[in-house]
């Protein structure tokens, strides 16, 4: 089989990591959709690889976690029964850290909402760091018993509980009634340690949320460009973090993620990701 030359591979990248779906990056780089999926796999894997033991060490003090929604095959409510509870069909999560100072994901996780997968994510980030950190979350009640497994108090631990419908109360005394999907307001529960309340936030790592949407097309609401596969789901998420942490230049920063946080003194190519498989 013709290997393609590392420009060629960079550009299937580029396009993936841009927002472009597969047929649609096959089409503009003039390479069938089954090598751009082998392209996803072979790179995919090795971004995965890189991440997780290049991510150590790391000088944050502050991180947020959050989960992302997004459906592999068919959504939730189209599973046949003999599947349901199968990871791979239905509703499949992105667990996600980031550090609000570096604005570096030191680690992700892709699997179900549930126990077991918390306790998988809070385990692999709890090793990353070099001192004590703040550790923020939603209110999913999960994240207490993971967070006591992989730090065993040694973390200053709060969620920033969400509410949703009722009736909300503005600084000026106005209230409004809101719908039942409508955020009405929030409260901050600490749970261990001495957290500072002023960074018991989940902003930052909602808005990388929202760079993912725009940057995966798998990852985007409303499309027919979902993961049909769960393999795949997960490559792309690691090329994704893997650009974002070392290729992408953050606009507060002038910097990527990874020069933020020492990790790397210059700007990574999309060539130097292709260069992780070679």
């Amino acid at each position: 089989m013709n290997r393609l030359k590392i420009e060629k591979r960079a550009d299937v990248i580029a396009h993936l990591v841009r927002g472009v779906s597969v047929r649609d990056t096959a089409a503009l780089t003039k390479v069938s959709p089954t090598t751009v999926l082998k392209l996803l796999e072979e790179i995919g894997a090795e971004c995965a690889v890189y991440l997780h033991y290049n991510m150590v060490k790391l000088p944050c003090t502050k991180i947020q976690a959050d989960e992302m929604w997004s459906f592999v095959k068919m959504k939730e409510k189209n599973v046949p029964p003999y599947l349901k509870g199968q990871l791979g069909y239905g509703d499949t999560w992105s667990w996600l850290a980031f550090c609000p100072d570096s604005k570096l994901v030191p680690c992700f996780l892709v699997g179900r909402r549930d126990t077991e997968n918390a306790i998988r994510f809070i385990d692999d980030l709890s090793w990353r760091f070099g001192s004590r950190v703040q550790l923020s979350s939603d209110g999913l009640a999960i994240y207490k018993e993971a967070v006591e497994l992989a730090f065993g108090g040694n973390v200053d631990f709060a969620m920033l509980k969400k509410r949703y419908g009722g009736v909300r109360v503005f600084q000026d005394g106005t209230t409004k009634r809101c719908r039942t999907n409508e955020f009405s307001g929030s409260s901050k529960e600490v749970v261990c340690g001495r957290p500072d309340f002023a960074h018991i936030t989940t902003a930052g790592v909602e808005r990388v949320n929202r760079t993912s949407r725009s940057g995966v097309r798998r990852l985007a609401r409303r499309t027919d460009a979902h993961s049909k596969k769960l393999a795949n789901h997960h490559y792309m998420t690691a090329i994704f973090y893997a650009y974002y942490n070392y290729c992408r230049i953050h606009s507060s920063l002038r910097t990527t993620p990874a020069q933020a946080a020492g990790l790397e003194r210059r700007v990574w190519d999309i060539e130097d990701i292709v260069k992780l498989a070679a």
